[in-house]
């Protein structure tokens, strides 16, 4: 496949040299839009819209075109490839995924299929669809969720605010809740090879409860998943990007996946980080996204911050610790995009 004409974020990530620092954002397809509003209204619910290609499509092109973003991550959710193997879910309105079949006991592990990739061919679509859309102006990225992260939300039956019954039921059925894992991991690399071949530049794995495990529980429990699936995912040039949420307190551990790139939250210095990856590996992040909703002066300073704190050199790929959110301001995101293009400037 050719590649992408704007390849800023490639060489970043493969610590090649570049003209200036890529920037992307986490959910930069989003409620804050009101382009993406007119499509979700279309769509009429949130799975309608991640399975129809024509629209999801139109929602992953929308940063490039409004924003001027190095990179289009595809519109879809983490849990898209968790229907294949069994689970039923629903969105509901103001709570989030809600599972109506919750793993409630180690036998119902035993139930689960692995993915058939042909069941999420529309994520395929969609890959192929902003390729051709955006006449591979710049990179595709595909993604999943990480092993514990769904693992959490299959056991919890929802979003929780300490996955209390996800960590109980790990605590005590560990040798159930690796097999879990494991399960997840296999599907997960299928899924992501998947994307690769259908023509993702890059992919992300999401760790967003990671944060939620102890040092030791991290490193037992959820990093062996994510080491399992970036060692068999089949790529040539396309890099991986590790995302753990709440990372600060295992930094360490989380960069022994063998990643290309670490993308980390606001509550790590991202001179520490540079420091600890040494020149190994890429890093992206880390600006806290509440900062977009301060005055322009605000966002400038904290984004100079940032690109002070990397400094001049290749292997930093500007984005939020998080991902956008809903009533955040188009014009202050915007704002921020340009104000790293022009400040980082080689």
């Amino acid at each position: 496949m050719e590649k992408p004409k704007n390849d800023l974020f490639l060489r970043a990530c493969h610590r090649e040299p570049i003209e200036r620092t890529p920037i992307w954002l986490m959910r930069q397809a989003g409620r804050y839009m009101p382009e993406y509003r007119e499509l979700r209204k279309i769509a009429g619910n949130f799975i309608n819209f991640y399975k129809n290609v024509d629209l999801a499509v139109k929602a992953s092109v929308l940063p490039r075109k409004l924003l001027g973003v190095d990179a289009s991550i595809i519109f879809s959710d983490i849990l898209t490839p968790l229907e294949s193997m069994g689970m039923n879910f629903e969105f509901r309105e103001g709570e989030g995924p809600v599972f109506l079949n919750p793993i409630r006991t180690p036998d119902d592990i035993q139930k689960l299929k692995p993915l058939n990739t042909q069941d999420v061919y529309y994520v395929g679509e969609i890959i192929k669809g902003v390729n051709q859309t955006l006449h591979r102006e710049v990179p595709t990225i595909g993604f999943c969720g990480a092993p514990f992260t769904l693992a959490a939300y299959m056991i919890e039956g929802r979003t929780s605010k300490d996955f209390k019954k996800a960590k109980a039921f790990m605590y005590n059925h560990p040798d159930a809740f690796k097999e879990l894992l494991d399960k997840l991991a296999d599907s997960l690399i299928d899924y992501l090879n998947f994307q690769i071949e259908s023509g993702a530049d890059a992919v992300q794995i999401f760790d967003s409860w990671g944060g939620y495990l102890s040092p030791d529980d991290y490193r037992e429990f959820s990093l062996p998943s994510i080491k399992k699936i970036i060692k068999n995912v089949k790529r040539d040039y396309q890099p991986i990007i590790h995302f753990t949420k709440g990372v600060a307190g295992f930094f360490d551990d989380m960069i022994t996946s063998g990643a290309d790139v670490y993308s980390v939250d606001w509550m790590i210095d991202l001179s520490v980080v540079k420091e600890k990856l040494n020149g190994r590996s890429a890093a992206q992040g880390n600006l806290d996204p509440i900062v977009l909703y301060a005055e322009k002066e605000v966002i400038r300073k904290k984004a100079i911050s940032i690109l002070n704190k990397w400094g001049k050199d290749t292997g930093h790929i500007f984005n939020l610790g998080h991902g956008l959110m809903p009533d955040m301001s188009v014009e202050n995101v915007k704002y921020l995009v340009d104000v790293v293009k022009e400040e980082s400037r080689r």
